[in-house]
C-alpha cells in the first residue's frame, strides 16, 4: 500500500507541476523540487530504491537530451575563436576555489565541489528559453567541457578516498582516459561510416513513414542504455555515456526531427520532472538548523561569486555585462555532483553530517534562487547581444 500512494503522489506532482508553474510564474524545475520538497516533508515520498533508480535513470536521461543539445556550430565557432578564453577560464576557476579554500580554511572537499559543473539545470534553462540565446549556448557547450573535467574530478577524488594514491587510483583513471578516447575515436568512426555507407544510417533508423516498428526509439534507448551499463561495468560515471549517446544522435541524425522531438517529450515529461521531485524530498526540512542554513547560503554565494569573477576575466570582451552575468548565473548550479561529492565526502568522514546537509541545501537553495533570479534578469536584459 505504500508504494501506491508513493507513485501517486509522484505521478500527481508531474501532473499539476505545469498548472503550478503557469499559475505562480515559476519555472517548472523550481516547483518540482519544491513540491517534492514539500511531499517529503508529509511523508508522502519516503526513501524507496525503486524510486531512486527511477530518479537516477531521470538524470541519466538528462544527460542524454543534453548530449543531443549541443550546438556543434557554436562548439566549432569556440574552439576556433575562444578556445584561450575558455581554458582561461577553468584556470580562473579553480584557482579563485583554492584562494577561497584557503581564505577560508576549508578542506579538500570544497576544492572539488566549489567549481564543478553540472548540465542539469543548464538544459532546463534550455527547455524554457530556447536554443537561440548565445549565452545559454555557450554555457552548454563549456557545460559540456565543464562536466567531463567535474567527472574526472569525481573519478579523482573518489579513487584518492577509497585506494589513496596506489595502483588502483591510477587505475581508475586511465580507464576514464581510455574511455574518452574510445569515445571520441567511436564516432570519428561512425562518420566514416555513415559517410561510406549513408544507407546504413536509414537501416538504423528508417524514415518514418517507413517505421513501422518504433525503431527510432527502440535503438536510441537501447543505445542509451547499452552505453550506461558499459560505464557502469568500468565503474565510471555514467553520465559519460549517456552524453556520448545524446551527442551520436545529434551528430548523425540530427535530421530526424520527429525522433529527436520524441525523444525530449518523453524526458522533460516524465523521467526528468522524477529526478528533481526525488531531488527535493531527500531534504529533511525538520533537522535544519540555522548554522546549516548559514553554511549553505556561504556556499551558494562561494559558488557564484567565483564563476561570475572567472566568467568576466574571461568572456566580458566577447558577451559584455549582460549576457556574461546571465552565462555565470546559467553555471552557476551544480546541483547534481555536488550532491555526489557530498555524499561521498560525508561517507568517508570528510566533512561532518551539518556540512553534508549544508551542501544538499546548498545546491538545492543554488538551483531555487537562480533560476527564479536568471528568469528576472532575463526580462530586463536585452538579450540579443551576438557573440562578437
Amino acid at each position: 500500500m505504500e508504494k501506491f500512494f508513493l507513485i501517486i503522489t509522484v505521478c500527481t506532482i508531474i501532473m499539476i507541476s505545469p498548472g503550478v508553474s503557469k499559475l505562480t510564474r515559476t519555472p517548472i524545475v523550481v516547483v518540482e523540487i519544491f513540491l517534492g520538497l514539500f511531499a517529503g516533508y508529509l511523508g508522502l515520498l519516503y526513501d524507496d530504491e525503486t524510486l531512486k533508480l527511477v530518479a537516477k535513470f531521470g538524470f541519466v536521461y538528462l544527460m542524454f537530451l543534453a548530449g543531443l543539445e549541443i550546438n556543434l556550430k557554436l562548439v566549432k565557432i569556440i574552439k576556433a575563436t575562444l578556445a584561450i578564453n575558455v581554458i582561461l577560464y577553468f584556470i580562473f576557476l579553480y584557482t579563485i576555489s583554492g584562494l577561497v579554500c584557503w581564505i577560508f580554511n576549508l578542506g579538500v572537499t570544497y576544492f572539488v565541489a566549489l567549481p564543478i559543473f553540472s548540465l542539469g539545470m543548464i538544459m532546463m534553462l534550455i527547455k524554457e528559453y530556447g536554443k537561440d540565446e548565445p549565452w545559454l549556448n555557450l554555457a552548454l557547450s563549456i557545460g559540456v567541457v565543464g562536466e567531463v573535467i567535474s567527472i574526472l574530478a569525481l573519478t579523482l577524488f573518489s579513487g584518492w578516498i577509497e585506494y589513496g594514491f596506489n595502483i588502483q587510483f591510477f587505475l581508475s583513471l586511465l580507464t576514464i582516459f581510455s574511455v574518452i578516447v574510445v569515445s571520441i575515436l567511436g564516432l570519428r568512426i561512425s562518420y566514416i561510416l555513415f559517410w561510406w555507407f549513408p544507407e546504413f544510417k536509414n537501416f538504423l533508423i528508417p524514415d518514418s513513414h517507413n517505421d513501422r516498428y518504433n525503431q527510432d526509439i527502440r535503438f536510441s534507448i537501447s543505445s542509451l542504455l547499452i552505453l550506461v551499463a558499459i560505464m557502469l561495468v568500468l565503474k565510471i560515471d555514467v553520465v559519460l555515456g549517456a552524453f556520448t549517446a545524446g551527442l551520436f544522435f545529434k551528430m548523425f541524425f540530427n535530421q530526424k526531427h520527429e525522433l529527436l522531438e520524441k525523444i525530449e517529450s518523453f524526458g522533460f515529461g516524465f523521467f526528468v520532472p522524477i529526478f528533481f521531485i526525488y531531488t527535493g524530498s531527500t531534504v529533511k526540512l525538520d533537522m535544519i538548523t540555522f548554522d546549516i542554513l548559514k553554511h549553505a547560503i556561504f556556499i551558494m554565494c562561494a559558488i557564484i561569486i567565483i564563476r561570475l569573477i572567472s566568467s568576466y576575466l574571461s568572456f566580458y570582451k566577447y558577451l559584455k555585462f549582460k549576457q556574461t552575468t546571465l552565462f555565470a548565473l546559467s553555471d552557476s548550479m551544480p546541483l547534481t555532483f555536488m550532491v555526489a561529492i557530498a555524499m561521498l565526502s560525508f561517507n568517508y568522514g570528510l566533512i561532518s553530517q551539518s556540512e553534508y546537509f549544508s551542501f544538499i541545501i546548498a545546491s538545492m537553495i543554488d538551483g531555487l534562487f537562480l533560476m527564479i533570479f536568471i528568469r528576472k534578469l532575463y526580462k530586463i536584459f536585452d538579450t540579443k547581444t551576438k557573440i562578437v
